[in-house]
């Protein structure tokens, strides 16, 4: 194909919003569930084209098992997750319009959900377990905020809820927060995870395992006697993703040595060993435990429990290892997929999610577990996520660049995405204009595999650079520790440090001229931490920035926030107010020079649109230039259609506005 020589930044592409957004094509997989007795397989996808519904789906027919209108989902810890559990043909599932727990019959034959809690929109619940012993009764995390009227006073709890009589029963709430409930194989004991405040899930949690008793009724309910602690600590150590491999064993993982690796409990002997002789500096998980409950990064493979597929991350992607638990014996399994979630077990072989660097997610059968060439089927009955053709996708090149700190020389981890359109090509000694992201978290990680909105400025002609800035999850604790007391300042030096080396020699990938910097939610608060405090630090680096329900008042933060948040304050910047104000963008926001777009969703409750609308009456009192757009029912993230939309298409109307590029297809309009 002959090239046509034109501007970076005006390609003509595909990819379009309406690619992009497409109803038979954009569902997005959030989870995947498993039958234990019936072996069946389920998922969970998003829709964007019914207001980011979340549906439950028989996965081998594709039949929406609740109906129209059920949004499996729920708001505990503000991010939910787990919301589903299926046991012997039956679904349990939490509603998002009402947060009550309904049950369905998952084969159809009576699709009428029927409520198995009270009403109260007081009452959150996720991560359920079905009692071996009495399927009646399920084990789940309960989040009470009846007459809350801060975060502190919020109750999460372990609870048991009884199918029959609809009682949720509160079983522990005397930490801040809880975790993967599961119960052993013959139902006579549970394992948990408990963390308190001000520490994170990723920063110090603690495992316990108890015996269960159960009371007689009506109602009967169960009882937890005899709680054991298992490994993890308050601050120093994090724990995570308990199951059971027997009656007596139980698997988790734990950072100890600097990276999550595989750990056995034995509870008869009250012992816990790492499965590895010697630490794997890799994190065979997500890289840190997830805000949202109910992720698992491995699956026990064998009905021996002798051996699991787990997932890790190494250099910054997914790899596959099938891991003997007896003899720490290491295989890996080689595999196409970038980033790997939700491995669930399915008889001798497991199911994930697997996203690859050129292709959409897909529901995922691995075979063949015990061979260096598994076998890998997809499940799903439609295509997820807007198909591009593979020419037009820019792939992922992964770098580590040395930056300067007072602690001295750290590396720092980004990934960059050339402009790739087989059709054009920019003109003699014309760099292209580059999207510097910043992902949420703030430990978060930005993946590599495929992503419509990086290819939507890549098949453009524009240059995309995720930087996996000190504090990201996925290399280690010591890595996310740099962040600690350091927000605002490790994550924005190692972003302009970004900036400035791949945009000079010897690199000169990108314009300097034409760099802008976005980011949602923390992501959010370092690109405008990056224009406002640190204005100084960055002045010509970044031509303009956008934050998407991004953080600008630390101390409002708060005392507004929901309680899942309520630690980040102390661990990320530190306990005092004064410290807070300083690093807070409204505080500088005179010092703001660049062109900023804000946009803001009016039902966030992590972020709420007090944080945007602050800074923008700020901005504008003094006369400068920020846009600003709230969207209507949008929480923390767009879930529907429109809305996803609309927030691209202002986005790129307004880069091209401020940098002067002519784009034809997205000219700016009156009302962008």
């Amino acid at each position: 194909m002959n090239q046509e020589i034109e501007p970076y930044g005006t390609w003509k592409t595909p990819l379009t919003l309406d690619t992009i957004t497409d109803t038979e094509n954009v569902p997005d997989l959030v989870d995947v569930l498993v039958d234990p007795i019936r072996t069946t397989v389920y998922h969970i996808e998003k829709r964007p084209a019914e207001g980011g519904r979340n549906a439950l789906l028989h996965t081998e027919t594709g039949r929406d098992v609740a109906g129209g209108g059920w949004d499996v989902k729920n708001a505990v810890n503000g991010y939910g997750g787990g919301p589903a559990i299926v046991h012997d043909g039956i679904i349990y599932f939490s509603h998002g319009k009402d947060g009550r727990v309904y049950k369905v019959d998952a084969d159809g034959l009576n699709n009428i959900p029927e409520a198995i809690t009270p009403e109260n929109p007081s009452h959150k619940f996720a991560n359920f377990d079905v009692c071996p012993t009495d399927p009646t009764l399920l084990i789940c995390v309960f989040e009470n905020q009846t007459g809350a009227r801060s975060p502190s006073d919020v109750v999460n709890s372990l609870a048991v809820l009884n199918v029959s009589t609809k009682i949720v029963s509160p079983l522990d709430s005397d930490a801040s927060f809880y975790a993967s409930p599961k119960f052993s194989p013959d139902g006579k004991r549970l394992v948990w995870i408990e963390w308190d405040l001000p520490d994170m899930p990723w920063n110090g949690t603690e495992i316990w395992v108890a015996d269960v008793l159960t009371t007689p009724g009506p109602p009967h309910s169960l009882l937890l006697q005899n709680p054991r602690h298992v490994a993890g600590e308050h601050g120093k150590i994090s724990v995570a993703y308990p199951s059971w491999l027997s009656n007596n064993l139980i698997l988790f993982t734990s950072d100890i040595s600097g990276f999550e690796n595989p750990w056995v409990y034995d509870c008869g002997a009250g012992e816990a060993k790492p499965v590895f002789e010697t630490a794997m500096a890799e994190s065979f998980g997500y890289g840190s435990p997830p805000k949202r409950l109910g992720w698992s990064p491995y699956a026990v493979a064998n009905a021996q429990g002798t051996a699991a597929v787990f997932t890790a991350v190494k250099d910054g992607r997914s790899v596959l290892y099938l891991v003997d638990l007896t003899t720490g014996v290491i295989e890996a399994l080689p595999s196409p997929y970038v980033e790997i979630e939700h491995l669930r077990p399915l008889q001798s072989h497991i199911v994930f999610i697997g996203k690859k660097a050129d292709a959409p997610p897909a529901l995922v059968r691995c075979t063949a577990l015990s061979s260096t060439e598994p076998v890998f089927t997809n499940l799903q009955s439609g295509p997820h996520g807007s198909t591009l053709p593979t020419e037009y996708i820019s792939l992922p090149t992964p770098m580590v660049l040395l930056v300067p700190h007072e602690i001295g020389t750290q590396p720092v981890h980004v990934v960059y995405y050339a402009p790739n359109n087989p059709a054009y090509t920019g003109p003699p000694g014309e760099k292209p204009p580059c999207v510097l992201n910043v992902h949420g978290g703030p430990v978060g990680f930005s993946a590599q595999s495929l992503n419509t909105t990086k290819q939507f400025f890549t098949t453009r002609g524009w240059a995309w650079l995720d930087v996996n800035y000190g504090g990201t999850s996925g290399y280690g604790r010591a890595y996310m520790e740099r962040l600690r007391g350091n927000w605002g300042v490790v994550d924005v030096d190692d972003c302009i440090a970004a900036a400035r080396i791949l945009s000079a020699a010897p690199h000169n990938l990108v314009d300097p001229r034409r760099i802008v910097i976005r980011g949602p939610s923390a992501g959010g608060f370092t690109a405008l931490t990056a224009l406002s405090a640190r204005a100084d630090a960055c002045r010509g680096v970044f031509a303009a920035g956008t934050s998407l329900y991004g953080i600008s008042d630390l101390r409002r933060l708060a005392g507004e926030t929901h309680k899942f948040e309520a630690g980040y304050l102390t661990m990320l910047v530190g306990a005092d107010p004064q410290v807070w104000l300083a690093r807070s963008p409204i505080s500088h926001a005179d010092k703001i020079v660049a062109p900023l777009l804000i946009l803001q969703g009016d039902s966030d409750t992590a972020v709420p649109p007090s944080q945007a609308e602050g800074m923008v009456e700020s901005i504008r009192a003094r006369g400068g230039v920020v846009e600003y757009k709230l969207y209507s029912g949008e929480g923390h993230g767009w879930k529907c259609r429109d809305t996803i939309q609309d927030a691209l298409k202002r986005e790129i109307q307004f880069y091209n506005r401020v940098l002067g590029i002519e784009d034809t297809e997205f000219q700016v309009s009156d009302d962008a």
